[in-house]
């Protein structure tokens, strides 16, 4: 599975410039609204440096990483339900997300215009979630257009689905975000279909100044208050730094987040986040051919696990052979992990583990 990740924010928050430092997509990223009319998208590897052990330890051909998918969408703006600022065709890429990476600027700058006047990131979050707050109530409002005429039958089933949208729509005119609304999984079957954009998980990315990105600032601290609500992610990057990492090699690179006192790229701190807020976790899989890595939900059986590889792995699945990839990197080989017995054999009901070296049997 391939994580699609939507960034999102007003006008000249820094997404462009970030989307081209993460992707090398090459986005334009001028410095006035809309530069960005169509979604830009960009596949990027996951850096993980357990697949890079993994693949010098068995020195494998290729290594093949799992990865991200990022999508660039225009700036939104106050009005951007109604259709101001393109709006109405930016919301609908939203939809087809799995994250919402929400960048809010953190910096002042007189030569980059902010499109409200001023920093305020409280009020640049707000804009954003009211308008896609908006834009769901308008869609809500047409699916209970279509229960009530559906009710008029007496079925009880969609007189109860009428009730729940009702309801739905109360909580989403009081300004909040349809993640927010207290139903269990049944009775959000009765609105799933409409794939609202405020029910999607957020990740904040704040855009600050070099100086700023060790320990943050007094910006960033309204920020986390905001994720805080939700318990959701917040990760800070420069956007000017993570342009001049993009065009480094990999010991360039490391060098100079040493010199500014940061372990990792922005690109490395977004995805964890990212991964993080979904429940995603990395299983491997190695061998002379190729090392690779995959990405599955947390609590997916080996079953689950083995159909992201193929279907018929999972239909016809007996066994996984596990190791961690703690004891595997320890040992040095899949002969010495199974000389010290370490490598597990594990059915239907097991628990992939976040960092499992997996190899799978099955009937075809």
């Amino acid at each position: 599975m391939s994580l699609r990740c939507g960034i999102v924010g007003l006008p000249n928050v820094g997404k462009s410039t970030l989307f081209n430092a993460l992707s090398d997509a090459g986005a334009d990223a001028a410095n006035f609204p809309f530069c960005t009319i169509d979604p830009n998208v960009g596949v990027v590897p996951v850096p993980d440096e357990r697949l890079d052990t993994l693949y010098e330890i068995v020195g494998s051909k290729e290594k093949l990483p799992t990865s991200v998918e990022f999508v660039d969408i225009a700036g939104l703006v106050k009005g951007a339900s109604e259709g101001k600022g393109k709006g109405n065709a930016f919301l609908s890429h939203i939809r087809e997300v799995d994250l919402i990476v929400h960048v809010v600027r953190c910096f002042d700058d007189s030569n980059v215009i902010h499109v409200e006047g001023d920093v305020n990131p409280t009020r640049d979050v707000h804009i954003i979630e009211d308008e896609l707050i908006l834009k769901d109530l308008e869609s809500v409002e047409k699916r209970l257009e279509s229960l009530k005429k559906e009710a008029k039958s007496g079925d009880k089933q969609t007189i109860q689905k009428l009730e729940i949208v009702q309801q739905l729509k109360e909580h989403l005119e009081n300004g909040n975000a349809a993640r927010t609304f207290d139903a269990d999984d049944e009775k959000r079957k009765a609105y799933r279909e409409l794939f609202l954009l405020s029910d999607k998980p957020v990740l904040y990315a704040c855009n600050v100044s070099e100086d700023d990105l060790d320990e943050g600032n007094k910006w960033v601290d309204e920020v986390r208050e905001i994720a805080d609500r939700f318990n959701d992610e917040v990760v800070t990057f420069c956007a000017k730094i993570e342009e001049e990492i993009a065009e480094l090699d990999e010991e360039e690179k490391q060098m100079f987040l040493e010199e500014l006192g940061v372990e990792s790229a922005g690109l490395e701190r977004l995805i964890r986040a990212a991964y993080k807020e979904l429940g995603l976790i990395t299983y491997f899989t190695v061998g002379p051919k190729e090392t690779r890595a995959w990405t599955v939900r947390r609590g997916s059986k080996a079953p689950e696990a083995a159909g992201v590889i193929h279907s018929d792995f999972e239909r016809g699945f007996i066994r996984a052979e596990t190791v961690s990839y703690e004891k595997y990197k320890e040992l040095g080989s899949e002969k010495a992990v199974k000389d010290a017995g370490e490598m597990r054999q594990e059915g239907k009901d097991y628990i992939v583990q976040d960092g499992d070296v997996m190899l799978f049997r099955f009937n075809v």
